[in-house]
């Protein structure tokens, strides 16, 4: 394990060219000529809109979202003040360019304060570098994730592209917007204003910081990054009082996307796709997402770090997969590491469906399913079991983060009919085998979902689930708060505002 315990010129310089602006210097790239295909994909959208009316879940908006008192039905739970924040990408077009792919928009931070008043909604853009750039020209100046502009300003670093638009957390009290392929963005958390990027030390000023941190129950903070051009792996260790504790970065042969990983008491675990990183690909001139290809000859690759030894690599294999999310990871007595994630058998909902949103095109391809797999330390061997549920969004307790739990919250897909995205909430017992689950309906998109423990109590799952979700049919955005242990029941608490918001992604909630 590479401490950082001293920093010098010559390492810093070397480390940032490894994995910073240097990795993303293109040298003796000839960029194509051709049509803005981006204007076409603004027409293709437009014209798909009005026969289906889940599209306004990505049409976006162009300015941040004024405070507006959502209509409360029912009585918040006491001791559930504060606020739910959630990221996504929002701004999918500017200047008559429409990005190609759902996650290369920017990012808003929306937040919903709940109080002794009720709930109220607003959201503010995050004013990362691309933001402010973008909106002074009046048109999108860079490529995106998914997204190649022929013409585009070439990249100075990861942060030049960052959106900051996937997730947000608060850690030593430090409110920050998230994205994958940078840094994190720092927050006001009262005003929602942008303080700038967070830089965890001169080292990696830059060096990418994943939108899946993992804070365990001591406060310390888990993170990663992928360099892709550089074909290495960074690993962070946060103190609870938000000073950076390890930094240091591995090689990763083959290194894949990777969106989210898990931590044990003893363990880092990665599932690494077989969606490879191609850096021919990258310097003939594509998008990041394109310079990837799908090689399910190298299966799903799990990698194994002890946290006091990530020099020192464990693999074992699955069958061929790709995972966006995890929900959790712990082991048991006799060194069987146990997780829980969403699994497809392959990338193309990543690499083509969010891309035929943008045009307004879904088609009903494999959604991910609940997976529960297990890794053997000892006897060097991996298996996955995959259920019925079609769901996305996993989270846990966090309580038990890294520890053994028993219930995963996930967004559900029952019958939602010819459009994307899921329509129930469900809890799923891990150890009964037992589903509970509510449905909001065929019209309703529903986003992630959290739970948020009850004041005092220890129990697992003692506590509420809470979520956004976009009423298609009524132009509405609707705020629910449910029992955990009765979803069934239907929300206790339920606000709506006639606005629908972006389909967005990540949530957490702050105290009061």
């Amino acid at each position: 394990m590479n401490d950082i315990l001293a920093t010098s010129a010559t390492r810093r310089d070397t480390l940032q060219r490894l994995l910073g602006a240097g990795a993303l210097a293109l040298p003796g790239v000839t960029l194509p000529l051709g049509a803005r295909a981006d204007e076409a994909t603004a027409r293709a959208f437009e014209s798909q809109r009005a026969a289906h009316p889940w599209t306004q879940a990505y049409v976006g908006v162009q300015a941040d979202v004024a405070a507006m008192p959502m209509t409360l039905h029912g009585k918040l739970p006491t001791g559930l003040h504060g606020a739910f924040l959630r990221n996504g990408p929002a701004r999918h077009a500017l200047g008559g360019t429409r990005y190609h792919h759902w996650f290369d928009g920017d990012g808003l931070m929306q937040r919903y304060t709940l109080g002794a008043q009720g709930i109220t909604h607003e959201g503010r853009f995050v004013r990362t570098e691309k933001f402010v750039a973008d909106t002074a020209a009046g048109r999108p100046m860079s490529s995106g994730f998914g997204t190649f502009l022929a013409d585009a300003k070439p990249p100075t670093g990861p942060d030049s592209l960052n959106t900051a638009n996937t997730s947000v957390v608060k850690h030593a009290g430090e409110l920050m917007a998230l994205w994958e392929g940078g840094s994190a963005y720092r927050l006001d958390e009262k005003t929602l204003e942008t303080r700038g990027i967070k830089t965890w030390s001169p080292d990696f000023a830059g060096v990418p910081f994943s939108a899946h941190p993992r804070i365990e129950p001591d406060g310390t903070l888990w993170n990663f990054g992928v360099s892709a051009m550089a074909g290495r792996l960074a690993i962070y260790r946060v103190r609870p009082d938000g000073v950076l504790a390890t930094a240091t970065t591995l090689p990763v042969p083959d290194i894949a996307m990777v969106h989210d990983f898990a931590v044990t008491e003893k363990h880092l675990v990665f599932l690494l796709p077989p969606l490879v990183f191609d850096v021919a690909r990258m310097k003939s001139g594509t998008s990041f997402l394109d310079a990837h290809v799908w090689k399910p000859q190298l299966g799903l690759r799990v990698l194994v770090l002890p946290k006091d030894a990530l020099d020192k690599p464990q693999w074992f294999d699955l069958p061929a997969g790709f995972v966006f999310h995890i929900g959790n990871a712990w082991e048991d007595k006799d060194g069987v590491i146990r997780l829980d994630c969403m699994r497809a058998s392959d990338a193309w909902n990543a690499t083509t469906g969010l891309k035929e949103l943008m045009r307004g095109h879904f088609a009903i391809e494999e959604f991910a399913q609940l997976t529960l797999i297990e890794v053997d330390l000892k006897a060097k061997r991996a298996r996955q079991q995959v259920l019925p549920q079609r769901s996305e969004f996993p989270r846990i307790d966090p309580r038990y983060t890294g520890r053994r739990h028993q219930q995963v919250f996930a967004a559900l897909r029952l019958s939602p009919g010819d459009r994307p995205g899921y329509d129930a909430v469900m809890r799923h017992d891990i150890g009964r085998g037992q589903t509970d689950h509510y449905r909001y309906g065929a019209d309703v998109m529903v986003e992630e979902h959290l739970f948020v423990p009850r004041p005092g109590s220890t129990r697992e799952g003692d506590g509420w689930v809470l979520g956004s979700a976009l009423d298609l049919a009524r132009g509405r955005t609707l705020f629910s708060v449910f029992e955990a242990q009765r979803l069934a029941d239907g929300p206790v608490a339920q606000a709506e505002m006639p606005r629908l918001m972006p389909f967005g992604l990540h949530a957490i909630h702050v105290p009061a």
